[in-house]
């Protein structure tokens, strides 16, 4: 168990969740008492040991239904794999069209009483005649399963469940179709964990749990994230950012102490005797940087630009003073946008519909831009301004006007550069970054919450040191 336990924390860290020495000696502990026939009591009790952020859950749960699923014989699990070998796409698999009417018509009455001791044997019965599972193929489970269900028809099971209650109309029938949908969810996750105890029987907790990572939601990559995705990163912005927030200002308090005060030291030693047994020092002065944000809003960057104004306006409260301006081929000043008790939602419609951020034909134009910027806000930078631009660098082969960049660097405090694009794909095709980096005093790659979280907290930091952090 202990060997098994140990796996299941390196996992746990692999995916990103932190886990420390300690979180995994109490979940040891708290094994010794958990009886392991109880999967439900030992799920929760190793999350109460091992996760803090309740949007870790899914990612712990789905490496937890690997390294402490039910393990069948290894023998078990070749005697019911299919006896041909192919391609796994889509041939046969040993039961004939009868057989799988017969299965159907077995799980339409099962689903139908609902008999879940039924429905277990017909879900370990599909995997061993449907599925296709081939021992050592390293073929991912979510592929099995769209086997499994594609040839039990599951998309037409709830019409025919729903065939036999002819005479139900109305709520009740809407009650009853929602009834089916749940018991037929209950027998995919029943499907799902059969084939998962098989794969592990067959390649090991390891090799199953890096084929069924959930990633993060820090680690989604906000340029290419599903719908879905964006609307849960957006629900834990505000508290990542309040997190940080006092993270930052506690730092501040005790980032260093001030200069050396000689008078209240010498005051301070005649109690001593004249003894400088204990010197005093002035209290620090931590000084907040003005920001200034330049966000290219055009369509291959607008979902990162959006989490990034989103993510700096939270923190607002750790800055003196926050600028935003919005840019495709034109810059505007889009700060008033922002106002008190304004949606953030509702500012970045007003900014598509109403920000004249075009200038000729919508396409990037960073030239352009700085061009205009310079002429149309003069006053925006100062020695104590901070300025971070957001995105990817692509000009379509306009003129980058790097010198512009420059000289709003010598103007500035620092100007920082934050591109969604893995480093790698910078200075190809029509990238320009070559032309700015120099003019930077950090140029990083960011591209999801937790990279914009990392340089947050750097910016801060050197602010209140007074030093500016290179990271290219």
């Amino acid at each position: 168990m202990i060997s098994v336990l140990t796996g299941f924390v390196s996992e746990l860290r692999q995916v990103g969740i932190p886990v420390s020495m300690v979180e995994a000696i109490d979940a040891a502990a708290a094994v010794e008492h958990i009886p392991l026939a109880d999967r439900t009591a030992l799920r929760h009790g190793l999350a109460a040991c091992l996760v803090k952020n309740a949007h870790h859950l899914e990612a712990f749960d789905a490496a937890f239904d690997v390294f402490f699923a039910h393990q069948p014989p290894l023998d078990e699990v070749t005697a019911e794999a299919p006896s041909e070998v192919g391609d796994g796409g889509g041939a046969g698999t040993g039961t004939g069209e009868a057989d799988v009417e017969q299965i159907i018509a077995g799980l339409v009455g099962a689903l139908s009483a609902p008999d879940y001791e039924a429905l277990q044997a017909l879900a370990r019965q599909v995997v061993g005649s449907l599925a296709g599972i081939q021992p050592g193929r390293p073929v991912g489970g979510r592929y099995y399963l769209y086997r499994v269900l594609s040839r039990l028809g599951a998309d037409a099971l709830p019409a025919r469940l729903m065939a036999n209650h002819p005479g139900v109309e109305g709520l009740e029938r809407t009650l009853l179709a929602d009834e089916y949908r749940a018991r037929l969810n209950r027998f995919e996750a029943m499907i799902e964990d059969e084939i998962r105890r098989r794969l592990v029987a067959d390649r090991g907790r390891e090799a199953v749990a890096k084929t069924t990572r959930r990633q993060l939601l820090e680690d989604v990559d906000l340029a290419h994230a599903p719908r879905a995705e964006i609307a849960r990163m957006e629900r834990i912005i505000q508290p990542l950012a309040r997190k940080l927030a006092a993270r930052l200002a506690h730092r501040r308090r005790h980032l260093r102490k001030g200069r050396l005060d000689i008078r209240r030291t010498v005051r301070h030693s005649l109690s001593t005797g004249g003894l400088l047994a204990d010197p005093q020092f002035k209290a620090p002065r931590i000084a907040k940087p003005d920001i200034v944000l330049l966000c290219d809003i055009s369509g291959s960057v607008a979902t990162f630009a959006h989490f990034t104004m989103q993510f700096m306006y939270a923190l607002s409260a750790q800055f003196s003073r926050v600028r935003a301006f919005a840019f495709v081929d034109g810059v505007d000043e889009v700060t008033g946008y922002f106002a008190p008790g304004v949606d953030f939602h509702d500012a970045i419609g007003r900014i598509s519909r109403e920000a004249r951020v075009v200038d000729f034909d919508g396409h990037s134009d960073y030239g352009n831009v700085l061009e205009r910027f310079a002429e149309r806000y003069p006053d925006a930078i100062t020695p104590r301004t901070t300025v971070i631009v957001t995105g990817d660098g692509r000009n379509n082969y306009r003129p980058a006007r790097g010198e512009v960049l420059a000289h709003m660097a010598r103007e500035a405090r620092a100007v920082y550069w934050l591109n969604p694009e893995p480093v790698r794909f910078w200075d190809t095709g029509d990238s320009v970054m070559r032309e700015y980096v120099p003019s930077c005093d950090g140029a990083f790659e960011v591209r999801t919450l937790r990279q914009l979280e990392v340089f947050v907290e750097e910016l801060a930091m050197a602010a209140a040191t007074h030093s500016t952090a290179v990271k290219v």
